[in-house]
């Protein structure tokens, strides 16, 4: 038998918080899982193995680790643009997505969503000379005006150049700003001689940096129409760029798109600034009148690094839109267990985790098939009851929460915390 498509990856992953020699032979694993599906794994190996074909990782039907973890691709049409969950609930669907090729991206706007596909970014860093930033670009007409998305995708899980984008906890000063994580800052076009220059000199072959590039893109679109607003989402070390690309807009200057966003809507973020940048970044929000919408699901290990214990280290701001594995949800000024190790927590942490890997099997039968998960998403829930917190990071149980949480709740942003003085 031939095998003529593969949709099945068995290999998946996480956001990794450090850097290995081993990933190289972890890619060739992974390529591996894909040259066969699920069902025909042994028959094809044991007999067809000459027959075996590459897979094509341009394809529309091919997904990466973390499109196998959550593989729906449509929205929830219960959820109207009346509904304040609607912005949030399209935030998750493009930050997820932004994990796979452009021609599943493409695929998923302009089929599933019915919306159309702008952009499509593969931007240059100049410090891990690569590429090594991506995100989508997408235009929302089905409301009463035009609403512009830029999602920056999360860290694959098999590259360890993006890991070198997070472990990297050097500073780098703004001034004015504050101290902000050194490797988000490269990964979104951090110049080694200019640092951040408003502009960069255009020369021939001159490389693309995802902060310039899409700040170039979202002038020309917005200005075709003015009433048009834009957000910016992203999950992981996406979720970091989305909030660091309006602090650099402000560095900048640029009122005139700062006017225009609409909002930023980050899932899984980690801590990107210190105390400084915190309230630097508090009085841009208010200033400008932003939406900042940060959502941690339960013990999800990521927004709780780099670790805080002090007023020199990093620092979250803002409230959360903290949710627990049933879903239900509040706001909050942090996360409980902030730096997640703790003694305490240990134990709560571990019976949670043994609650959603059986979750994983009811789920279904609670709220409707669309919430049914994978093996693969499963199989990272048996992981969770080894290392308690690892898979609350994945994409599944934020599309979840966006879908199953109060509306209520998504009213509230951190500028209204910040403005009505709740805390």
């Amino acid at each position: 038998m031939i095998v003529k498509k593969f949709k099945a990856n068995l290999i998946t992953g996480l956001t990794p918080m450090y850097p290995s020699r081993i990933s190289g032979f972890i890619c060739c694993v992974r390529v591996l899982f894909n040259l066969i599906t699920f069902k025909s794994l042994i028959s094809t190996y044991a007999c067809n193995v000459g027959n075996m074909v590459l897979p094509n990782k341009e394809s529309p039907d091919y997904l990466t680790a973390i499109g196998l973890w959550d593989i729906r691709r449509d929205l929830d049409n219960r959820i109207k643009h009346e509904d304040p969950r609607y912005t949030s609930a399209l935030a998750i669907m493009a930050a997820k997505s932004s994990y796979e090729n452009e021609a599943y991206i493409k695929e998923t706007v302009e089929k599933h969503w019915k919306m159309e596909f702008l952009e499509f970014f593969n931007c240059w860093n100049e410090y891990e000379e690569d590429y090594t930033t991506q995100a989508f670009m997408w235009s929302d007409k089905t409301g009463d005006s035009e609403l512009i998305g830029v999602s920056f995708r999360g860290t694959s899980p098999f590259n360890a150049k993006d890991w070198s984008s997070d472990v990297d906890l050097s500073w780098y000063k703004l001034p004015g700003i504050g101290k902000v994580h050194a490797g988000f800052l490269k990964a979104l076009g951090l110049q080694k001689s200019q640092g951040w220059p408003n502009d960069i000199q255009s020369e021939y072959n001159q490389k693309p940096y995802a902060y310039y590039e899409i700040r170039k893109k979202l002038k020309e679109h917005l200005n075709n129409n003015p009433n048009a607003k834009f957000l910016i989402t992203g999950h992981s070390l996406g979720a970091a760029l989305s909030i660091v690309f309006p602090a650099v807009l402000a560095y900048h200057k640029e009122n005139d798109l700062l006017s225009k966003l609409e909002g930023v809507y980050t899932f899984g973020q980690p801590r990107v600034g210190d105390h400084e940048f915190g309230e630097y970044m508090k009085k841009v929000l208010v200033d400008h009148g932003l939406r900042y919408h940060r959502f941690v699901y339960c013990n999800d290990l990521v927004p709780r690094v780099p670790f805080d214990s002090s007023d020199i280290y990093f620092k979250h701001f803002g409230g959360c839109h903290y949710y627990n594995s049933f879903y239900k949800g509040q706001m909050l000024p942090e996360e409980p267990n902030k730096n997640y190790f703790s003694i305490l927590a240990i134990i709560p942490m571990f019976a949670n985790a043994f609650w959603e890997f059986l979750r994983s099997f009811i789920i279904y039968y609670q709220n409707g098939p669309e919430y049914s998960e994978t093996f693969t998403c499963r199989g990272w829930r048996v992981i969770g009851l080894l290392i308690a917190g690892l898979p609350a990071h994945g994409p599944q149980d934020y599309v979840n929460l966006t879908r199953l949480g109060s509306p209520e709740l998504f009213i509230t942003s951190s500028v209204d915390q910040l403005t009505n003085g709740v805390n």
